[in-house]
């Protein structure tokens, strides 16, 4: 408060407000004048519509804020939810590298080499770093560049793929599908979906489905990848693509594909066959070398090209890659014994093959130079004596005397796992190639190959048919001959005279006891093949003759063991079994066949400097021609027909098959000493006087009486030539007359006569 009077100041109250700063400043006398506050700008004014709109835009702006913020928040709240479920489902790397269902099946050759595989093959498990570093960065140039810079999925990437497909008029989640190797993975794992066979018709299927493309796949692989990749480190995901991609040809995983096309491992692999191998990925079977190797190369070049823009390859490194593409290794171009692992497959138990569980390993019989030599010789023969467009198919086996079998070409071209195979599938009639049996018969009972037959009209009364007049293919009689000529020349009637002597049940145990387990026919058609057969029964029969006379059970497999075990679950169940007929008898037989490739039916089976002894075959209208024949080392028979069962043109057995047969025998023996064959020429006999039947000659169903065996004796020089009457009579009229045809059994002993004849 001020003061008063007395020299003091008016008294006053003091001011409960400040005055204004520039009074203040003003009083003291001093101080900067006052700085006038910037006027306000007048608030715009708006029209009544503009101010609507305004607002509205306004409103509507917040509301999208609010709900985006919301609904980002939302979705991030569930992916991150999605995310750690997946995460805390995803096992260890090592549970996830073989994704198998069922196991695979490695055939290994008689020297224990790997020629064939089936199933779903692994090699063993591999990682990112110990590969082939030029299949690391093959792998990565092709499939995702990024690959070590975004968190398992590419946007960049989805985008790019979205505009390549709209630019080619497809939908834009159609066709390429922008996925990084982290959502490849999530497919390849099936998004953790194990494989349930009762809930899918088959793998296949599951896998289809677990490929299978759309928006909803798209958006569930995005967790499931992201989860990978918190999970696990780069390389353990490119580890777990390393080992479950698929590479065509039944190989999962590089180290399988590896191992069957260029036989090595993935640590071993160069940039081509890097570039190759990861070229498979985009689609392994079309790009499979397997089944195109120049398309291989070209897809190969085009990855070459990506990794050299990429630097990971230099230029040089790049032209090196490109001027000396991949090739197959020896096994995986000859593609060998496809037909001959089929059978093997179907001879196997399933559980221990098609549908085993485990990796097994079976060691096999097969030669592939002799593989190589059947496969060539068929198609020279194809190529050289076979008119272009012609549908004919052929068929081969050659086996061991006890019944190895080393090689099996199942038609006349290659053709993928699991086709139709000719040499076992195919029940065709034997026709003549079934004549060894009746006369090995004979030969058991102690007739020799000096003993005669008569080669005259012959009529059998057939009870319930009537009379049944077999002929020859000639249409013509030769009297009274030997057996060894009447095999050569195939002649039938002689043939029907010696099956209704020694009589048709004896006939069947013999050709039974070989190996011939289909149904024989009832009726005296029989000796002339009106049965069927398969190639490799027929050849498995001939076998027995050449060991001596004991019955033989062809086999491909010597032993089956899993992979990484010592022990063996199976061994061979095949080989030579009992004695069918007395080795005196069987080197008798082998003889008399002998005299079929020297001067009888079979002389275009010739194999210079080799002894050799076989027998033509050709069903009735050449709807199937054969050639069965042996040295001293091997067996093989060969098959010609049609797959439709038509008639072949111009076609005997006597033609092609037994130059196919001689073609594979020559190529077989390369390399090989000549080694005699085990046969016993017999001591020559007189003829018996005039045409009459007598206790020596084999005529209609009389039985004579059995010559006492002769020791065997290797022989020292060959048979004599005889003297042959010829017989002149008159053919009659009625020379073939099937009699009444009624009835089922008719009509069935019909097709025996008609599907008999031929040489």
């Amino acid at each position: 408060m001020a003061t008063s009077g007395n020299g003091r100041g008016k008294l006053t109250a003091d001011r409960r407000y400040g005055a204004p700063a520039t009074a203040s400043k003003a009083a003291s006398g001093g101080g900067r004048p006052p700085r006038k506050p910037a006027p306000r700008k007048p608030r715009r004014q708006h029209g009544l519509i503009v101010g609507l709109i305004v607002g509205l835009w306004r409103l509507i702006w917040r509301v999208i804020w609010g709900i985006t913020w919301r609904v980002t928040a939302v979705v991030a709240m569930v992916l991150g939810l999605t995310v750690f479920y997946f995460y805390s489902q995803l096992p260890p790397v090592t549970e996830l590298l073989d994704g198998r269902a069922r196991g695979s099946v490695t055939m290994l050759d008689r020297d224990g080499q790997v020629f064939a595989w089936r199933g779903e093959t692994f090699g063993g498990q591999i990682t990112a770093e110990n590969v082939s570093r030029d299949l690391h960065n093959a792998v990565i140039a092709t499939e995702d560049r990024r690959f070590y810079q975004h968190f398992g999925i590419s946007p960049r990437g989805i985008a790019g793929a979205i505009r390549i497909n709209l630019s080619q008029g497809r939908g834009p989640l159609s066709g390429n599908g922008g996925s990084t190797i982290t959502q490849q993975v999530a497919k390849l794992l099936c998004l953790g979906v194990p494989y349930n066979p009762s809930e899918w018709k088959s793998e296949a299927e599951y896998e289809q489905d677990c490929r299978g493309g759309g928006v909803w796949r798209k958006i569930k692989e995005i967790p499931y990848a992201m989860a990978m990749e918190v999970k696990y480190s780069k390389s353990e995901i490119l580890t777990i693509y390393l080992n479950r991609a698929y590479m065509g040809a039944g190989a999962r995983g590089f180290e399988a594909a590896a191992q069957r096309y260029f036989g090595k491992s993935a640590n071993q692999v160069g940039p081509a066959e890097s570039a190759m191998l990861a070229g498979l990925l985009t689609a392994p079977s079309r790009f499979a070398p397997t089944n195109n190797l120049t398309r291989s190369q070209e897809r190969a070049a085009v990855v070459i090209g990506l990794m050299e823009e990429q630097g990971y390859l230099t230029k040089a490194q790049a032209d090196e890659a490109r001027a000396n593409p991949a090739r197959l290794s020896p096994a995986a171009e000859a593609r060998s014994g496809g037909a001959f692992a089929d059978w093997v497959m179907e001879s196997t138990p399933r559980f221990l093959s098609s549908a085993t569980t485990e990796d097994v390993i079976i060691r096999t019989t097969l030669d592939q130079r002799l593989q190589k030599a059947a496969e060539e010789a068929v198609a020279f023969v194809f190529d050289t004596k076979v008119k272009e467009g012609s549908k004919a198919q052929a068929a081969v086996v050659v086996m061991s005397a006890d019944g190895a079998v080393r090689a099996m070409v199942g038609g006349r071209q290659a053709a993928a796992a699991g086709s139709f195979n000719r040499a076992t599938q195919a029940k065709r009639q034997t026709g003549s190639s079934f004549k060894p049996f009746a006369y090995a018969a004979a030969m058991d009972l102690g007739f020799t190959p000096a003993d005669y037959v008569e080669d005259t009209p012959l009529t059998i009364n057939i009870p319930g048919s009537g009379a049944w007049t077999p002929k020859n293919y000639d249409n013509q009689f030769k009297g009274m001959i030997t057996l060894s000529q009447a095999l050569a020349e195939s002649r039938n009637i002689p043939a029907v005279r010696v099956s209704e002597a020694v009589g048709r049940d004896a006939v069947r145990r013999v050709a039974n006891g070989f190996g011939i387990v289909s149904a024989l026919a009832d009726g005296p058609a029989l000796a002339l093949g009106a049965s069927e057969s398969s190639l490799l029964e027929m050849s498995g029969a001939y076998a027995g003759i050449l060991n001596g006379g004991s019955s033989v059970t062809p086999y491909g497999l010597v032993e089956l063991r899993l992979q990484g075990e010592e022990d063996v679950l199976m061994g061979a169940s095949g080989g030579v079994g009992q004695r069918v007929i007395s080795e005196e008898a069987a080197a008798y037989l082998t003889y008399m066949m002998s005299r079929v490739i020297e001067n009888g039916t079979g002389t275009r089976a010739k194999i210079p400097g080799w002894q050799a002894a076989g027998k033509t075959g050709t069903t009735q209208a050449a709807r199937d021609a054969w050639f069965l024949g042996f040295t001293a080392d091997y067996v093989a028979g060969v098959w010609m027909g049609n797959d439709d069962n038509s008639p072949l043109t111009g076609v005997t057995g006597g033609g092609l098959p037994a130059e196919i047969w001689r073609e594979v025998m020559v190529r077989v023996h390369q390399g090989l000493q000549p080694q005699p064959l085990p046969m016993l020429i017999p001591e020559p006999k007189l003829p018996p006087g005039g045409y009459a039947s007598s206790p020596s000659v084999m005529a209609d169903g009389q039985s004579p009486s059995a010559a006492p065996r002769q020791e065997y004796v290797p022989p020292p020089a060959e048979m004599p030539t005889q003297d042959i009457i010829i017989y002149d009579g008159p053919v009659p009229d009625t020379w073939v007359n099937e009699g009444p045809v009624e009835g089922d059994l008719a009509e069935q002993i019909l097709r025996d006569v008609l599907g008999g004849f031929g040489n």
